[in-house]
């Protein structure tokens, strides 16, 4: 998966260095402010592709005694740079477009401008969503930003084409600054955005659709001899997943069955997650009151009868503290 993960990345990057070269060549022939963004975020695409190539190398590392869960934090920073490279292009646009505004500049072939952007926009939106699917199936920020990025691009671009047509129509030059103000805005707007995701990344913010994914196959699989779980924490690594928890077992059971119970619910998430996952279980023994929320019912030492099963939800899961019916707390 990793060798996959850096070979499309390699091809995001020669193919985003092809289309800078044609894009800058499309500036020179036009004069184009509006084509000068497209050409400035082809610039951002290819140094946040050679930083994300890298970054994947180095993801890809094994544990060390350094890093004992992996590099695949470097992920983040990667996607964080990429969203900082494209907030400064957004500002240099914004304020070349100003400028020109105030100083208009002569166009020139505008009708072959057009043609050369829109089909560097169109291979960039295939780009992108390809780049992206590979990114959503293994879970790499690096690959989901780069993606989502190349079709943000597809997407300016055909604003872009539709605004250049315009000033082909009308003649009014002013309309190129215009167009390109307004999709500077865009583009800041998306580096903000990819900014938001990687710092989330990097601070462990709970990712509450994974977690819900994650509740779901535990309340489709319930075992009786695991009792409850909570406290659950999901932490991202790159492509690696890291969870921790609290499984509640009988008082009763020895270090064999306990540790089965835990592999249960190793062997359970790992069978249904398609990344790599590392776990930290801790065991807890059951308590008098788990009598009432324990569905073992062949259980010969219970103080009481099972009254009623816990769902278990996103909220009430990562809580530190086990389950018990709302009369008992």
């Amino acid at each position: 998966m990793t060798q996959k993960l850096i070979s499309t990345q390699k091809i995001t990057l020669i193919i985003g260095g092809i289309l800078l070269i044609v894009k800058f060549g499309a500036y020179f022939l036009t004069h184009s402010n509006t084509i000068l963004t497209d050409a400035l975020e082809s610039v951002v695409n290819v140094i946040a592709g050679g930083f994300g190539l890298f970054s994947l190398y180095i993801a890809a590392l094994p544990k060390d005694k350094n890093h004992p869960y992996g590099h695949g934090k470097i992920e983040f920073i990667s996607a964080a740079v990429e969203g900082i490279l494209i907030i400064i292009a957004g500002i240099l646009i914004f304020g070349k477009s100003l400028y020109n505004l105030k100083y208009p500049i002569s166009l020139h072939d505008i009708d072959i401008g057009i043609w050369i952007t829109a089909v560097a926009g169109f291979i960039n939106y295939i780009l992108g969503t390809y780049v992206e699917k590979q990114g959503k199936s293994a879970s790499s920020i690096v690959l989901i930003a780069s993606g989502e990025h190349l079709k943000s691009d597809g997407y300016s671009t055909l604003g872009m084409v539709i605004g250049l047509t315009s000033i082909l129509l009308t003649d009014w030059l002013w309309l190129d600054s215009v167009v390109a103000i307004i999709f500077g805005m865009i583009i800041i707007n998306s580096g903000i955005s990819i900014i938001k995701s990687s710092t989330a990344g990097i601070m462990d913010e709970v990712d509450y659709k994974l977690v819900e994914a994650i509740v779901e196959v535990l309340n489709k699989n319930r075992h009786p001899e695991c009792i409850d779980v909570h406290n659950l924490r999901v932490i991202k690594y790159g492509t690696a997943l890291h969870i921790d928890c609290h499984i509640t077992v009988p008082w009763y059971f020895n270090t064999l069955e306990a540790h089965n119970e835990v592999k249960f619910l190793e062997d359970l998430l790992t069978n249904n997650t398609e990344k790599s996952v590392e776990f930290f279980i801790h065991v807890d023994p059951c308590l008098p009151s788990s009598c009432k929320i324990c569905n073992k019912l062949d259980c010969t030492v219970r103080k009481f009868e099972m009254q009623k099963q816990v769902k278990w939800t996103v909220e009430n899961i990562i809580l530190n503290q086990k389950h018990f019916l709302s009369s008992q707390k």
